[in-house]
């Protein structure tokens, strides 16, 4: 396919016909459970894509599919060679150890250029080629909505010059740390007196490891000096001879002073009975503080005539259910009063917290051991040193008003001053005024050293000394950021035997009320002290790239001055998350701190939000109000990406929401994906490709417990051309089955997740109706985003329904019995009915190990209840449904196991994957989760049982149904 855009000659980019998807989504699954160097650890985002995606998404936009160079790779065979060997690059590339190996990069960064030399060797006779295609500079890269800055971080990566932009100061925060800093003093030694003392001069510090070295050394220099100030409310835990007689486990420790990791908390409430009013009474999700296996410890609550006292325990509590239970009563704000056992619900517990009511009460003690936890009752001394912190400042900043993800102002923590204990306020703004002092520290060691100091601040621009210390202070702020992460009353311990740990304040993209939270002590050297957090930080800058510039602005994404540039972005998903309402927990910190290096970026109390482009009702009034709002305003941005983009590239969007529905007095409507598709489509833009990158967690932040996508799909869309016919709704189905087919076989070949299919066969569904102007029902009507991606959705399932013509009779009648019933029960006379029609036996059937028939019943087998001695070579009537179902079997074993059957089979088995897809759908469909689990992870673990099936001795490969006997009754 050629494109003619406003003269520009651009032949189909790799992105358009294939990916090696298995391999990206692998890596950036992979890349999920990588923490240290990692760039997400500088400062929270919420939604952010990996690494490895961004970076195979660019690289695909801009280097050339073979079929677009004839000239070069003139038959199918030379083309498909070729994709291989980029295919290779790609998966070479999106590897976490080839982000910063620059063979690999320049490799890629090469390939980009080639196929650059070729676009502007077709558009040498443009009017204005001179200005739009040097083959000596790449086109220029930008991200109007730069979140947590992974796409411009990966375009520079790549060697372009990146541009960010956001409304969000949070992220244009982000983003400047990411590409703006770096580059800008990449190579300089750092300006600490210890480093300068034998620093062996600039050529030992590549990339940003000077800053990265500066950031380390002040960043302890503000901990010593904090420690100084503020210690004294940090005190250690004393271990004495009458705590270890009660507790021999201690003995390793009597008579030391142990370094805390944190105090645990229980929030209370007064009791709801009337003969304990005056008695505040914890609330208390658990009351396990380990629950490693071995070295188990507890919380025992000791009622005491009309007060109570909490004792830690070594060992498993005699009722581990009501230990892990705490005072809790089932979900939500439901406990019981610990000195009568009254329930107490929410409305009171509300109350409470409205009413001011509310308090704390010392719980345990968490200390460093001999590389162990050490857990201890609470003292009084411990809980009168926490009481004595007297703040000084706090962010006294309302908490937004959005019920669906900020849920502490229900329980009357409606500031964000409320989320914060004395003490830490105290040691937050302590660190906050550091970072003033250690600027300045900073500016005056770096003109020591030789750097000018020119007095430009780095916000306008700034590269000398002055800029320097500012660049540094940024990423002592983030240091501040993490702290405030793990030292709200938001934070809670993890008892888990991996962990024994704080957790941060978001755990999800919301901010929930905790009951019993942990205070981490800054001052030790566990997880969420300073020091810590510092070293995230430095580890991160480390390795960020200091190569092309990059330049950030804050911007509305429906502005900006960006012109032929090469855009790929990652919106805002509809309603999923309220970044601007997020952003504020950080915000608050970050102006205190940064608001004399970047006055305009802090010039509002709070995060900009009236112009977010989220669909939050409260904001609205309405969820048809925020509906309106999110399409024009997101319709608005994508007619900018569609005129300023680069002709001869196309643009890639990123979207991950599940379709929603809901009822109203005109019938279901539907939200999130219908919607951001009607806005695309209006911009302009027609679709030319679908892909689902599985770029999110089961667990993150979103998605735990909730049925959500785990893809991101990312869209690739070229500017519709101004001629566009129109079409007939005939005609779009009629186009729809044409093209639908191949694409099927291409993703079933890639081994697109069942679950991801029906999402990917948008791409090329879409992409035959935005190439119409316009598409007509019979009634000459517009077809709309709606019907039309339900029309998708009927050919898609017609298509593969056609697949089963393929399958043996045996399969044939399966699959439409599975339809009915599933593996339940049901009558025989149905089941023979529908053999006849198959050209089949229910005898044929139970023989070929497919299915029990008992007084009158028949139902299929489960995997579980096959032959696990099953060898396909010695049965004589083969089917593709007990293939599936023994590879169902042997995959629990292992990929190893299924490898081996797989092997056996030979050409067999391929035909087993075009099943699992189709039972995937039914099962789906018909909601059988489980069994759809089951179909879903045999097609994505198919890549891994090839390549593993490959490896395997060699042996007979010939497809075994070729040699059987024919199927009759």
């Amino acid at each position: 396919m050629s494109l003619l855009a406003a003269g520009v000659r651009s032949g189909r980019k790799l992105i358009e016909a294939s990916l090696p998807l298995d391999a990206i989504n692998r890596a950036a699954a992979r890349e999920k459970s990588i923490r240290h160097g990692h760039p997400s650890t500088l400062h929270l985002w919420w939604a952010r894509r990996p690494l490895a995606a961004a970076r195979a998404v660019i690289f695909a936009q801009m280097v050339d599919d073979p079929s677009a160079c004839p000239e070069e790779f003139p038959t199918a065979e030379d083309q498909e060679r070729e994709r291989r060997r980029l295919f290779g690059i790609v998966e070479e590339l999106v590897l976490w150890e080839s982000t910063t190996k620059e063979s690999v990069l320049e490799k890629a960064r090469e390939e980009i250029r080639r196929s650059w030399r070729r676009t502007c060797a077709a558009n040498a006779g443009h009017p204005r080629a001179a200005e739009l295609f040097d083959p000596e500079r790449l086109p220029a890269f930008h991200d109007p909505f730069a979140g947590g800055g992974a796409l411009p971080l990966e375009a520079q990566r790549l060697g372009l010059v990146a541009h960010a932009s956001d409304l969000n100061p949070v992220a244009v925060l982000i983003n400047k740390a990411m590409i703006e800093v770096p580059p800008r003093f990449a190579g300089r030694p750092p300006a600490n007196p210890e480093a300068r003392s034998g620093v062996a001069g600039a050529g030992a510090w590549p990339g940003a490891s000077g800053l990265a070295a500066d950031v380390r050394f002040y960043g302890q220099w503000m901990r010593d000096e904090a420690e100084r100030r503020i210690g004294h409310l940090y005190p250690k835990a004393a271990v004495t001879e009458g705590m270890v007689r009660e507790r021999p486990d201690l003995a390793p420790y009597a008579g030391r002073e142990l370094t805390v990791i944190a105090w645990l908390w229980a929030r209370t409430v007064r009791s709801p009975n009337p003969a304990f009013a005056d008695v505040e009474v914890p609330l208390v999700s658990t009351f396990m503080l380990s629950t490693k296996q071995g070295r188990e410890a507890y919380v025992e609550p000791v009622v005491e005539g009309r007060g109570y006292r909490f004792e830690v325990r070594a060992g498993k509590p005699a009722d581990m259910d009501a230990a892990s239970a705490g005072t809790k009563l089932g979900r939500g704000a439901n406990f019981r009063c610990v000195m009568s056992g009254t329930p107490m619900n929410g409305d009171h517990i509300k109350g409470e917290g409205k009413a001011n009511r509310m308090g704390a009460r010392l719980m345990a003690v968490v200390a460093e051991g001999n590389r162990a936890r050490v857990y201890l009752a609470p003292t009084t001394a411990q809980e009168s040193v926490a009481s004595q912190a007297r703040p000084s400042w706090g962010p006294d900043i309302a908490i937004p008003p959005d019920r669906r993800s900020m849920f502490t102002p229900l329980y009357g923590l409606t500031h964000f001053s409320h989320l914060f204990t004395s003490r830490q306020l105290v040691a937050l703004t302590t660190f906050s005024d550091l970072v003033a002092e250690a600027t300045e520290r900073v500016r005056a060691d770096a003109a020591a050293a030789g750097v000018p100091d020119d007095r430009e601040p780095l916000r306008d621009g700034g590269s000398g000394a002055t800029a320097y210390a500012h660049a540094v202070a940024v990423y002592l702020a983030f240091a501040l950021s993490r702290s405030a992460d793990r030292g709200s009353t938001i934070c809670s311990w993890d008892n888990s035997p991996k962990m024994e740990a704080l957790r941060n304040t978001f755990g999800r993209q919301a901010i929930p009320m905790v009951w019993d939270f942990a205070e981490g002590n800054p001052f030790s050297s566990s997880t969420g002290s300073w020091s810590n957090n510092v070293e995230w930080c430095v580890k991160a800058v480390t390795d960020l790239p200091g190569g092309e510039s990059g330049y950030v602005q804050q911007a509305d994404a429906t502005d900006g001055p960006s012109v032929d540039v090469l855009f790929s972005t990652d919106p805002p998903y509809y309603d999923n998350i309220g970044y601007a309402d997020l952003s504020d927990f950080f915000y608050v910190w970050l102006r205190r701190t940064l608001r004399p290096l970047f006055r305009d970026l802090f010039a509002t109390l709070a995060v900009p939000k009236a112009e977010e482009l989220v669909a939050t009702p409260y904001r609205h009034g309405s969820r048809e109000r925020a509906e309106k709002f999110f399409l024009a305003g997101m319709t608005r941005a994508m007619e900018r990406l569609a005129a300023q983009s680069h002709a001869a590239f196309p643009v890639t969007i990123y979207y991950a929401f599940k379709q929603a529905e809901r009822k109203g007095g005109a019938g279901i409507t539907r939200t999130g994906w219908e919607t951001f598709l009607e806005a695309v489509i209006r911009s302009g833009f027609a679709v030319t490709g679908t892909w689902p990158m599985r770029t999110e967690l089961a667990n993150r932040m979103i998605g735990m417990g909730a049925n959500a996508l785990a893809s991101s799909i990312v869209l690739v869309c070229r500017r519709r051309p101004d001629d566009a016919p129109l079409a007939t709704s005939v005609e779009l189905r009629r186009g729809l089955r044409a093209e639908l087919l191949p694409a099927l076989r291409t993703m079933q070949t890639a081994s697109i997740a069942p679950v991801d299919l029906a999402q990917a066969a948008i791409g090329p569904g879409m992409a035959v109706y935005t190439r119409h102007a316009k598409v007509l029902d019979a009634q000459g009507n517009p077809v709309s985003v709606r019907d039309a991606l339900a029309l998708i959705n009927q050919v898609l399932d017609e298509v593969l329904q056609e697949q089963e013509g393929d399958f043996d009779g045996d399969t044939r009648w399966a699959v439409a019995w599975f339809e009915q019933y599933g593996f339940d029960e049901a009558d025989f006379g149905a089941a023979e009915t529908l053999s006849k029609a198959k050209n089949t036996s229910i005898d044929g059937l139970v023989e070929a190990g497919m299915l029990a028939s008992k007084a009158g019943k028949v139902r299929l087998l489960r995997s579980s209840e096959l032959r696990t001695d099953w060898d396909p070579s010695a049965d004589g009537r083969l089917t593709v449904w007990e293939t599936v179902h023994h590879l169902v079997r042997t995959l629990e074993a292992g990929e190893l196991k299924a490898a081996d059957l797989v092997r056996r089979l030979g050409s067999v088995a391929e035909g087993a994957r075009e099943l699992a897809y189709r039972l995937f759908a039914i099962a789906e469909r018909t909601n059988r989760t489980q069994d759809a689990r089951s179909y879903n992870g045999l097609v994505q673990s198919w890549p891994e049982i090839s390549r593993l099936a490959q490896r395997s001795p060699a042996r007979e490969t010939a497809s075994l149904l070729d040699e059987e006997p024919s199927r009759g009754a």
